[in-house]
Protein backbone atom coordinates (compact mmCIF):
# COMPACT_ATOMS: atom_id res chain seq x y z
CA UNK A 1 0.00 0.00 0.00
CA UNK A 2 1.37 3.43 -0.98
CA UNK A 3 1.79 6.36 1.31
CA UNK A 4 -1.52 8.05 2.12
CA UNK A 5 -2.00 11.48 0.59
CA UNK A 6 -2.39 14.16 3.25
CA UNK A 7 -5.86 15.77 3.25
CA UNK A 8 -4.07 19.12 3.40
CA UNK A 9 -2.91 18.44 -0.17
CA UNK A 10 -6.42 18.24 -1.64
CA UNK A 11 -9.24 19.33 0.73
CA UNK A 12 -8.44 23.09 0.49
CA UNK A 13 -8.06 23.04 -3.31
CA UNK A 14 -11.12 20.85 -3.84
CA UNK A 15 -13.43 23.19 -1.92
CA UNK A 16 -11.82 26.27 -3.40
CA UNK A 17 -12.63 24.76 -6.80
CA UNK A 18 -16.19 24.02 -5.65
CA UNK A 19 -17.00 27.66 -4.97
CA UNK A 20 -15.59 29.43 -8.03
CA UNK A 21 -18.05 28.22 -10.74
CA UNK A 22 -21.05 28.79 -8.45
CA UNK A 23 -19.94 32.37 -7.85
CA UNK A 24 -19.28 32.99 -11.55
CA UNK A 25 -22.42 31.39 -12.98
CA UNK A 26 -25.10 31.92 -10.35
CA UNK A 27 -24.25 34.99 -8.29
CA UNK A 28 -23.01 38.52 -8.61
CA UNK A 29 -20.20 37.84 -11.14
CA UNK A 30 -22.62 37.01 -13.97
CA UNK A 31 -24.97 39.86 -12.98
CA UNK A 32 -22.09 42.36 -12.99
CA UNK A 33 -20.71 41.06 -16.28
CA UNK A 34 -24.02 41.26 -18.17
CA UNK A 35 -24.76 44.68 -16.69
CA UNK A 36 -21.39 45.96 -17.89
CA UNK A 37 -22.02 44.43 -21.31
CA UNK A 38 -25.14 46.56 -21.67
CA UNK A 39 -27.88 44.03 -20.89
CA UNK A 40 -30.96 45.50 -19.18
CA UNK A 41 -31.69 44.78 -15.52
CA UNK A 42 -34.87 42.93 -16.55
CA UNK A 43 -33.02 40.52 -18.83
CA UNK A 44 -30.02 40.17 -16.53
CA UNK A 45 -32.11 39.24 -13.48
CA UNK A 46 -34.38 36.92 -15.45
CA UNK A 47 -31.70 34.98 -17.31
CA UNK A 48 -29.16 34.72 -14.50
CA UNK A 49 -31.91 33.44 -12.19
CA UNK A 50 -32.47 30.55 -14.60
CA UNK A 51 -28.86 29.54 -14.00
CA UNK A 52 -29.94 28.54 -10.46
CA UNK A 53 -31.96 25.66 -11.91
CA UNK A 54 -29.22 22.97 -11.63
CA UNK A 55 -29.03 23.58 -7.87
CA UNK A 56 -32.84 23.42 -7.64
CA UNK A 57 -33.00 19.99 -9.28
CA UNK A 58 -29.67 18.72 -7.87
CA UNK A 59 -31.36 16.38 -5.35
CA UNK A 60 -33.11 14.53 -8.18
CA UNK A 61 -29.97 13.41 -10.00
CA UNK A 62 -27.60 12.97 -7.07
CA UNK A 63 -28.39 9.20 -6.83
CA UNK A 64 -27.26 8.74 -10.44
CA UNK A 65 -23.80 10.06 -9.58
CA UNK A 66 -23.45 6.97 -7.37
CA UNK A 67 -24.36 4.47 -10.09
CA UNK A 68 -22.35 6.10 -12.89
CA UNK A 69 -18.57 6.15 -12.33
CA UNK A 70 -16.70 7.01 -9.14
CA UNK A 71 -16.82 10.27 -7.17
CA UNK A 72 -13.17 10.91 -8.13
CA UNK A 73 -14.01 10.49 -11.81
CA UNK A 74 -16.91 12.93 -11.54
CA UNK A 75 -14.72 15.52 -9.80
CA UNK A 76 -12.09 15.42 -12.54
CA UNK A 77 -14.62 15.27 -15.38
CA UNK A 78 -16.65 18.24 -14.13
CA UNK A 79 -13.53 20.33 -13.43
CA UNK A 80 -12.35 19.75 -17.01
CA UNK A 81 -15.78 20.64 -18.42
CA UNK A 82 -16.00 23.76 -16.24
CA UNK A 83 -12.62 24.91 -17.56
CA UNK A 84 -13.73 24.31 -21.16
CA UNK A 85 -17.06 26.03 -20.49
CA UNK A 86 -15.50 29.17 -18.98
CA UNK A 87 -13.09 29.39 -21.91
CA UNK A 88 -16.01 29.02 -24.33
CA UNK A 89 -17.88 31.89 -22.63
CA UNK A 90 -14.73 34.02 -22.93
CA UNK A 91 -14.61 33.41 -26.69
CA UNK A 92 -18.29 34.17 -27.38
CA UNK A 93 -18.47 37.42 -25.37
CA UNK A 94 -17.08 39.60 -28.21
CA UNK A 95 -19.63 38.17 -30.69
CA UNK A 96 -22.99 39.63 -31.68
CA UNK A 97 -24.82 36.56 -30.30
CA UNK A 98 -23.01 36.54 -26.96
CA UNK A 99 -26.11 36.73 -24.73
CA UNK A 100 -27.84 33.55 -25.89
CA UNK A 101 -24.66 31.55 -26.35
CA UNK A 102 -22.97 32.61 -23.11
CA UNK A 103 -26.12 31.90 -21.08
CA UNK A 104 -26.41 28.43 -22.61
CA UNK A 105 -22.77 27.68 -21.80
CA UNK A 106 -23.04 29.10 -18.29
CA UNK A 107 -26.04 26.84 -17.68
CA UNK A 108 -23.86 23.85 -18.61
CA UNK A 109 -21.14 25.20 -16.31
CA UNK A 110 -23.75 25.48 -13.55
CA UNK A 111 -24.89 21.90 -14.15
CA UNK A 112 -21.28 20.71 -13.93
CA UNK A 113 -20.77 22.81 -10.80
CA UNK A 114 -23.80 21.30 -9.06
CA UNK A 115 -22.59 17.82 -10.02
CA UNK A 116 -19.13 18.71 -8.71
CA UNK A 117 -20.76 19.69 -5.38
CA UNK A 118 -22.38 16.24 -5.12
CA UNK A 119 -19.24 14.30 -6.01
CA UNK A 120 -16.87 16.45 -3.90
CA UNK A 121 -19.02 16.14 -0.76
CA UNK A 122 -19.37 12.39 -1.31
CA UNK A 123 -15.65 11.97 -1.96
CA UNK A 124 -14.86 13.92 1.22
CA UNK A 125 -16.80 11.38 3.27
CA UNK A 126 -15.25 8.39 1.47
CA UNK A 127 -11.61 9.54 1.52
CA UNK A 128 -11.52 10.69 5.17
CA UNK A 129 -12.34 8.89 8.37
CA UNK A 130 -14.76 10.46 10.86
CA UNK A 131 -12.00 12.12 12.86
CA UNK A 132 -10.46 13.67 9.75
CA UNK A 133 -13.88 14.81 8.55
CA UNK A 134 -14.39 16.68 11.84
CA UNK A 135 -10.94 18.27 11.67
CA UNK A 136 -11.29 19.45 8.08
CA UNK A 137 -14.93 20.61 8.10
CA UNK A 138 -13.77 24.10 9.08
CA UNK A 139 -10.97 24.01 6.52
CA UNK A 140 -13.31 23.16 3.64
CA UNK A 141 -15.71 25.91 4.72
CA UNK A 142 -12.87 28.45 4.93
CA UNK A 143 -11.56 27.70 1.46
CA UNK A 144 -15.06 27.80 0.03
CA UNK A 145 -15.39 31.31 1.47
CA UNK A 146 -11.99 32.23 0.02
CA UNK A 147 -13.26 31.14 -3.39
CA UNK A 148 -16.16 33.60 -2.96
CA UNK A 149 -13.68 36.41 -2.32
CA UNK A 150 -11.76 35.42 -5.44
CA UNK A 151 -14.87 34.99 -7.62
CA UNK A 152 -16.87 38.01 -6.44
CA UNK A 153 -13.93 40.16 -5.47
CA UNK A 154 -10.61 39.60 -7.21
CA UNK A 155 -11.97 38.44 -10.57
CA UNK A 156 -14.42 41.34 -10.78
CA UNK A 157 -11.62 43.67 -9.65
CA UNK A 158 -9.43 42.27 -12.45
CA UNK A 159 -12.21 42.90 -14.98
CA UNK A 160 -12.52 46.47 -13.65
CA UNK A 161 -8.78 47.11 -13.97
CA UNK A 162 -8.81 45.74 -17.52
CA UNK A 163 -11.83 47.92 -18.35
CA UNK A 164 -9.86 51.01 -17.31
CA UNK A 165 -6.66 49.91 -19.04
CA UNK A 166 -8.11 48.69 -22.34
CA UNK A 167 -11.34 50.72 -22.53
CA UNK A 168 -12.78 47.52 -24.04
CA UNK A 169 -15.44 45.96 -21.80
CA UNK A 170 -16.03 42.70 -23.75
CA UNK A 171 -12.28 42.06 -23.99
CA UNK A 172 -11.86 42.73 -20.27
CA UNK A 173 -14.45 40.14 -19.26
CA UNK A 174 -13.15 37.65 -21.83
CA UNK A 175 -9.65 37.86 -20.36
CA UNK A 176 -11.03 37.52 -16.84
CA UNK A 177 -12.97 34.39 -17.77
CA UNK A 178 -9.91 32.93 -19.50
CA UNK A 179 -7.99 33.39 -16.24
CA UNK A 180 -10.73 31.44 -14.43
CA UNK A 181 -10.66 28.77 -17.15
CA UNK A 182 -6.89 28.33 -16.84
CA UNK A 183 -7.33 28.01 -13.09
CA UNK A 184 -9.72 25.11 -13.65
CA UNK A 185 -7.41 23.35 -16.07
CA UNK A 186 -4.76 23.58 -13.33
CA UNK A 187 -7.26 22.16 -10.81
CA UNK A 188 -7.97 19.27 -13.19
CA UNK A 189 -4.29 18.42 -13.69
CA UNK A 190 -3.42 18.84 -10.00
CA UNK A 191 -6.33 16.80 -8.66
CA UNK A 192 -5.72 14.09 -11.26
CA UNK A 193 -2.31 13.62 -9.67
CA UNK A 194 -3.05 14.28 -6.01
CA UNK A 195 -6.57 13.03 -5.20
CA UNK A 196 -6.42 9.71 -3.34
CA UNK A 197 -8.17 6.61 -4.65
CA UNK A 198 -10.11 5.24 -1.67
CA UNK A 199 -11.27 1.64 -2.02
CA UNK A 200 -14.77 2.66 -0.99
CA UNK A 201 -15.04 5.06 -3.96
CA UNK A 202 -16.53 2.73 -6.51
CA UNK A 203 -19.48 2.57 -8.84
CA UNK A 204 -22.59 1.25 -7.11
CA UNK A 205 -23.66 -1.90 -8.94
CA UNK A 206 -27.23 -2.07 -7.61
CA UNK A 207 -30.05 0.42 -7.72
CA UNK A 208 -31.10 0.28 -4.09
CA UNK A 209 -29.87 3.82 -3.52
CA UNK A 210 -32.19 5.12 -6.25
CA UNK A 211 -35.19 3.28 -4.81
CA UNK A 212 -34.19 4.52 -1.35
CA UNK A 213 -34.15 8.05 -2.72
CA UNK A 214 -37.71 7.77 -3.99
CA UNK A 215 -38.77 6.31 -0.65
CA UNK A 216 -37.10 9.18 1.16
CA UNK A 217 -38.71 11.66 -1.23
CA UNK A 218 -42.18 10.34 -0.40
CA UNK A 219 -41.45 10.28 3.34
CA UNK A 220 -40.25 13.90 3.20
CA UNK A 221 -43.65 15.15 2.06
CA UNK A 222 -45.35 13.08 4.74
CA UNK A 223 -43.61 15.02 7.53
CA UNK A 224 -45.89 16.81 9.95
CA UNK A 225 -46.43 20.51 9.07
CA UNK A 226 -44.24 20.11 5.97
CA UNK A 227 -46.28 22.65 3.97
CA UNK A 228 -45.58 25.40 6.52
CA UNK A 229 -41.93 24.38 6.57
CA UNK A 230 -41.58 24.52 2.77
CA UNK A 231 -43.38 27.87 2.57
CA UNK A 232 -40.96 29.21 5.17
CA UNK A 233 -37.98 27.94 3.14
CA UNK A 234 -39.33 29.50 -0.06
CA UNK A 235 -40.13 32.86 1.58
CA UNK A 236 -37.25 33.27 4.05
CA UNK A 237 -35.07 35.03 1.46
CA UNK A 238 -37.84 36.58 -0.63
CA UNK A 239 -36.36 40.04 -0.18
CA UNK A 240 -32.72 39.00 -0.40
CA UNK A 241 -33.32 36.96 -3.58
CA UNK A 242 -34.38 40.14 -5.38
CA UNK A 243 -31.87 42.45 -3.70
CA UNK A 244 -28.98 40.23 -4.83
CA UNK A 245 -29.94 40.65 -8.49
CA UNK A 246 -30.08 44.46 -8.35
CA UNK A 247 -27.23 45.33 -5.98
CA UNK A 248 -24.56 45.38 -8.70
CA UNK A 249 -26.57 47.52 -11.18
CA UNK A 250 -27.58 49.94 -8.40
CA UNK A 251 -24.05 50.42 -7.12
CA UNK A 252 -22.64 50.84 -10.64
CA UNK A 253 -25.31 52.76 -12.53
CA UNK A 254 -24.63 56.52 -12.81
CA UNK A 255 -26.50 58.99 -10.63
CA UNK A 256 -28.77 60.11 -13.45
CA UNK A 257 -30.12 56.53 -13.64
CA UNK A 258 -30.58 56.37 -9.88
CA UNK A 259 -27.40 54.45 -9.05
CA UNK A 260 -24.30 55.33 -7.03
CA UNK A 261 -21.84 55.33 -9.92
CA UNK A 262 -18.97 53.26 -8.48
CA UNK A 263 -16.55 51.54 -10.85
CA UNK A 264 -16.35 47.82 -11.55
CA UNK A 265 -13.00 47.75 -9.78
CA UNK A 266 -14.41 49.39 -6.64
CA UNK A 267 -17.44 47.10 -6.75
CA UNK A 268 -15.13 44.08 -6.67
CA UNK A 269 -13.47 45.39 -3.52
CA UNK A 270 -16.57 46.72 -1.74
CA UNK A 271 -19.09 43.96 -2.42
CA UNK A 272 -16.96 41.03 -3.51
CA UNK A 273 -14.21 41.30 -0.90
CA UNK A 274 -15.24 43.39 2.11
CA UNK A 275 -18.85 42.28 1.73
CA UNK A 276 -17.92 38.58 1.66
CA UNK A 277 -15.70 39.01 4.72
CA UNK A 278 -18.57 40.70 6.57
CA UNK A 279 -20.88 37.89 5.45
CA UNK A 280 -18.44 35.30 6.80
CA UNK A 281 -18.04 37.05 10.16
CA UNK A 282 -21.83 37.31 10.44
CA UNK A 283 -22.16 33.59 9.78
CA UNK A 284 -19.58 32.69 12.43
CA UNK A 285 -21.19 34.92 15.06
CA UNK A 286 -24.61 33.60 14.09
CA UNK A 287 -23.48 30.06 14.83
CA UNK A 288 -22.13 31.11 18.22
CA UNK A 289 -25.37 32.95 19.04
CA UNK A 290 -27.55 29.94 18.19
CA UNK A 291 -25.32 27.62 20.25
CA UNK A 292 -26.04 29.81 23.29
CA UNK A 293 -29.77 30.40 22.77
CA UNK A 294 -30.99 27.49 20.64
CA UNK A 295 -32.77 27.87 17.29
CA UNK A 296 -36.26 28.48 18.68
CA UNK A 297 -35.27 31.51 20.77
CA UNK A 298 -32.76 32.93 18.32
CA UNK A 299 -34.55 32.66 14.97
CA UNK A 300 -36.72 35.80 15.37
CA UNK A 301 -33.89 38.21 16.33
CA UNK A 302 -31.68 36.66 13.66
CA UNK A 303 -34.37 37.24 11.04
CA UNK A 304 -34.52 40.88 12.15
CA UNK A 305 -30.74 41.14 11.78
CA UNK A 306 -30.99 39.69 8.29
CA UNK A 307 -33.85 41.85 7.01
CA UNK A 308 -33.67 45.25 8.72
CA UNK A 309 -30.30 46.14 7.09
CA UNK A 310 -32.11 46.11 3.72
CA UNK A 311 -33.29 49.59 4.74
CA UNK A 312 -29.72 50.74 4.10
CA UNK A 313 -30.36 50.41 0.37
CA UNK A 314 -33.53 52.51 0.72
CA UNK A 315 -31.49 55.25 2.40
CA UNK A 316 -28.73 55.01 -0.24
CA UNK A 317 -31.26 55.10 -3.09
CA UNK A 318 -32.74 58.32 -1.70
CA UNK A 319 -29.55 59.90 -0.40
CA UNK A 320 -27.10 58.92 -3.18
CA UNK A 321 -23.97 59.03 -0.98
CA UNK A 322 -20.80 59.75 -2.93
CA UNK A 323 -18.40 58.93 -0.11
CA UNK A 324 -16.92 55.50 -0.87
CA UNK A 325 -16.53 54.70 2.84
CA UNK A 326 -20.22 55.32 3.57
CA UNK A 327 -21.15 52.99 0.70
CA UNK A 328 -18.66 50.37 1.89
CA UNK A 329 -19.92 50.45 5.49
CA UNK A 330 -23.54 50.20 4.28
CA UNK A 331 -22.83 47.21 2.04
CA UNK A 332 -20.72 45.50 4.73
CA UNK A 333 -23.41 45.98 7.38
CA UNK A 334 -26.12 44.53 5.12
CA UNK A 335 -23.93 41.54 4.25
CA UNK A 336 -23.06 40.99 7.92
CA UNK A 337 -26.76 40.88 8.77
CA UNK A 338 -27.42 38.50 5.89
CA UNK A 339 -24.67 36.14 7.07
CA UNK A 340 -25.93 36.31 10.66
CA UNK A 341 -29.54 35.55 9.74
CA UNK A 342 -28.70 32.97 7.09
CA UNK A 343 -27.10 30.77 9.76
CA UNK A 344 -30.50 30.33 11.43
CA UNK A 345 -32.01 29.43 8.06
CA UNK A 346 -29.43 26.71 7.41
CA UNK A 347 -29.97 25.25 10.86
CA UNK A 348 -33.71 25.19 10.24
CA UNK A 349 -33.06 23.14 7.09
CA UNK A 350 -31.13 20.66 9.24
CA UNK A 351 -33.99 20.62 11.76
CA UNK A 352 -36.57 19.94 9.04
CA UNK A 353 -34.36 17.14 7.65
CA UNK A 354 -34.28 15.12 10.87
CA UNK A 355 -35.30 11.48 10.65
CA UNK A 356 -34.37 8.27 8.87
CA UNK A 357 -33.42 9.87 5.54
CA UNK A 358 -31.83 13.05 6.83
CA UNK A 359 -29.16 13.26 4.08
CA UNK A 360 -31.71 12.97 1.27
CA UNK A 361 -34.17 15.22 3.08
CA UNK A 362 -31.51 17.88 3.53
CA UNK A 363 -30.76 17.71 -0.21
CA UNK A 364 -34.45 18.24 -0.96
CA UNK A 365 -34.51 21.21 1.43
CA UNK A 366 -31.54 22.80 -0.33
CA UNK A 367 -33.34 22.33 -3.65
CA UNK A 368 -36.33 24.29 -2.33
CA UNK A 369 -33.88 26.84 -0.89
CA UNK A 370 -32.43 27.38 -4.39
CA UNK A 371 -35.95 27.58 -5.84
CA UNK A 372 -36.69 30.33 -3.32
CA UNK A 373 -33.80 32.32 -4.78
CA UNK A 374 -34.48 31.50 -8.42
CA UNK A 375 -38.17 32.38 -8.86
CA UNK A 376 -38.28 35.81 -7.14
CA UNK A 377 -34.97 36.80 -8.72
CA UNK A 378 -36.39 36.30 -12.20
CA UNK A 379 -38.75 39.25 -11.83
CA UNK A 380 -36.48 41.56 -9.84
CA UNK A 381 -35.11 43.41 -12.86
CA UNK A 382 -38.55 44.03 -14.34
CA UNK A 383 -39.80 45.44 -11.01
CA UNK A 384 -36.77 47.73 -10.69
CA UNK A 385 -36.94 49.05 -14.25
CA UNK A 386 -40.66 49.81 -13.99
CA UNK A 387 -40.64 51.41 -10.53
CA UNK A 388 -37.10 52.75 -10.09
CA UNK A 389 -34.43 51.94 -7.52
CA UNK A 390 -36.08 53.80 -4.64
CA UNK A 391 -39.43 52.02 -4.91
CA UNK A 392 -37.70 48.72 -5.67
CA UNK A 393 -35.78 48.73 -2.39
CA UNK A 394 -38.97 49.62 -0.50
CA UNK A 395 -40.57 46.62 -2.22
CA UNK A 396 -37.64 44.43 -1.08
CA UNK A 397 -38.29 45.47 2.51
CA UNK A 398 -41.99 44.62 2.15
CA UNK A 399 -41.02 41.19 0.80
CA UNK A 400 -39.27 40.36 4.07
CA UNK A 401 -42.60 40.35 5.95
CA UNK A 402 -44.19 37.02 4.82
CA UNK A 403 -41.52 34.93 6.56
CA UNK A 404 -42.26 36.77 9.82
CA UNK A 405 -45.98 35.96 9.43
CA UNK A 406 -45.14 32.26 9.08
CA UNK A 407 -42.74 32.17 12.03
CA UNK A 408 -45.41 31.62 14.77
CA UNK A 409 -46.60 28.49 12.95
CA UNK A 410 -43.19 26.78 12.96
CA UNK A 411 -42.80 23.94 15.43
CA UNK A 412 -39.19 23.91 16.68
CA UNK A 413 -37.95 21.94 19.69
CA UNK A 414 -36.82 24.15 22.56
CA UNK A 415 -33.27 22.78 22.86
CA UNK A 416 -32.50 22.22 19.17
CA UNK A 417 -29.21 23.88 18.22
CA UNK A 418 -28.32 24.78 21.80
CA UNK A 419 -24.97 23.61 23.08
CA UNK A 420 -25.42 21.83 26.38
Amino acid sequence: MGKKTSPWAWVPTLYFAEGIPYVIAATVFAVTMYHQLGISNTETAFFTSWIYLPWVIKPFWSPFVDVMKTKRWWILFTQLLIGIGLAAVAFVIPTSFFLQSSLAILWIVAFCSATHDISADGFYMLALNEGEQSIFVGIRSTFYRISMVVGQGLLIYLAGVLEEETNDIPLSWSITLLVAAVLFFIFFLYHNLILPKPESDKTVTNHHNISDFFSSFVSFFKKKDIIIGLLFILLYRLGESQLGKITAPFLQDPNELGGLGISTKDFGIIYGTIGVLALTVGGILGGIYISKKGLKKSIFPMMLWMNLPNLIYVFMAYGHPSNIWIITIGVAFEQFGYGFGFTAFMLYLIYLSQGEFKTSHYAICTGFMALGMMLPGMGAGWIQEHFGYQNFFIWVCICTLPSFFLLPFLKIEDKFGKQE
